[in-house]
């Protein structure tokens, strides 16, 4: 957005007082820019999300919530040779994933090589498809409270969702169908597992996608965003810096307002949160701000 129009609101405020300064200044801000320029006016065309720790909860009562990768890292199709060795990249790679005093780029071919020698270790455990639905529903996997109103509310009023994560996209998809929302209007952008005729995992289609490259994956994904209009406004949710770049892909952006989920390491990250996102929500399981803001400009 305009910097003159953002408003920075940390961890205390109210989904009330996130509404107002998020929903009402960008809609009053967008309304009269267009009106001044003699366009019809739409508040907004798209959101753009990240899903693990963002749409999905981080934790419930104290206990962290899986992300699509620890669904599969847990479940009884991982044998305990398997599992242990996924922990252990785990805790060696996720301390540096949310290091503060270490650049995107430094970060960068840490992430590659943590999700190489996670996939490597899964396409060996032979993972079968037909097993993924039921591997979800055994799992503790929960969207943040208000997810039904934040997607009804989008396919309501057909605004596009694109669902960019850096998960796996075949667990994603059975969360959310399973969940109900899974509409039309959704579309998922994530590491997909690539099966042989058998059903059995084989390896990944396409491009890796990690935390800190969704810039690349954004500008991949440019004809999907063409469908958007130009001059367009967009909602952009994450839980990472990396999460920021999710939009480099659409074409004449003119308005994004910026929502960011801080879920661990609040003290050390929290400035660099705020110099980042217009709206930063410090340990709030819920969409209530979203949906506050959209209930007010849709």
């Amino acid at each position: 957005m305009d910097r003159t129009a953002v408003v920075k609101v940390g961890a205390a405020a109210s989904a009330s007082v996130c509404a107002l300064f998020g929903g009402v200044v960008l809609a009053q801000y967008i309304v009269a820019k267009k009106k001044r320029a003699g366009k019809k006016t739409r508040i907004i065309e798209m959101i753009i999300t990240d899903f693990d720790m963002t749409l999905s909860k981080f934790d419930v009562n104290g206990k962290r919530c899986p992300t699509c990768h620890n669904i599969i890292d847990n479940c009884k199709l991982v044998t305990e040779e398997c599992r242990q060795k996924l922990l252990q990249l785990k805790n060696k790679y996720y301390p540096i994933e949310i290091d503060p005093h270490l650049t995107m780029e430094e970060k960068y071919p840490f992430m590659v090589e943590w999700y190489f020698k996670s996939h490597t270790l899964l396409v060996e455990q032979r993972i079968q498809r037909d097993k993924l639905s039921e591997v979800v529903r055994e799992s503790d996997a929960a969207l943040r409270e208000g997810y039904e109103q934040f997607f009804d509310r989008l396919q309501q009023h057909s605004v596009p969702v694109f669902i960019f994560s850096a998960g796996l996209g075949d667990v994603l998809e059975e969360i959310i169908r399973q969940a109900g929302v899974y509409h039309p209007n959704v579309k998922v952008v994530s590491n997909f597992m690539d099966f042989d005729d058998n059903g059995v995992l084989r390896g990944f289609k396409g491009e890796l996608i990690h935390v800190y490259n969704k810039h690349d994956g954004a500008l991949r994904n440019t004809d999907y965003f063409k469908q958007v209009k130009d001059n367009c406004n967009i909602i952009l949710m994450g839980d990472s810096l990396g999460d920021l770049n999710m939009a480099d892909g659409v074409p004449n952006v003119e308005n994004i307002l910026k929502i960011g989920f801080l879920n661990d390491k609040v003290e050390e990250r929290l400035e660099k949160y705020l110099d980042s996102y217009d709206i930063v929500l410090v340990k709030d399981e819920t969409l209530e701000v979203p949906n506050a803001i959209l209930q007010k400009i849709l």
